[in-house]
């Protein structure tokens, strides 16, 4: 089945209207940038004042993203459409902070022999964790706890 452009296009739409206004109502400015690619929507803060809607922790960004994914869900449940918010390059920068983490703890589980609990981490982060060390053979990677203290945890997978 095909993409129905028209959706796709009333979807962009309704998320940089979201974007944009969150931004404004922070001060953090309103240049908000949509890229659609298929089924995939990827709306972007521009300016130097994307701090406050990134968030302590990237709190705001992601609960726009929350926000946003469910306007793409109202238009088409089923959930085909991603969509991602990024500001000041936010998910980048993270995505390489979480990289070295995921990397330091599988290291250091096969080097001490023993279990690597991390921080609390957000679902989305903790999935990303969990892929990025799912090539490794030699450790695994399960979550414990409960929101908001749920974290990932690394431990070394024995030699057979």
């Amino acid at each position: 089945m095909g993409i129905d452009e028209e959706l796709g296009d009333r979807i962009a739409s309704e998320v940089a209207l979201l974007v944009g206004r969150v931004a404004s109502a922070l001060d953090a400015g309103d240049d908000v940038e949509v890229e659609r690619r298929g089924e995939r929507i990827t709306a972007t803060l521009q300016g130097d004042r994307v701090a406050p809607f990134i968030g302590r922790h990237g709190q705001v960004i992601d609960a726009v993203q929350h926000l946003a994914t469910r306007v793409a869900a109202r238009h088409a449940p089923g959930g085909r459409w991603v969509v991602t918010v990024d500001a000041g390059d936010y998910r980048t920068r993270r995505a390489t902070i979480l990289t070295r983490i995921a990397t330091d703890a599988g290291d250091r589980a096969v080097r001490t022999g023993g279990a690597v609990a991390l921080d609390p981490m957000t679902a989305s982060e903790r999935r990303f964790v969990h892929e990025q060390l799912r090539e490794r053979d030699d450790v695994s990677t399960h979550s414990e706890g409960d929101e908001p203290d749920r974290h990932l945890v690394v431990t070394p997978r024995r030699a057979r």
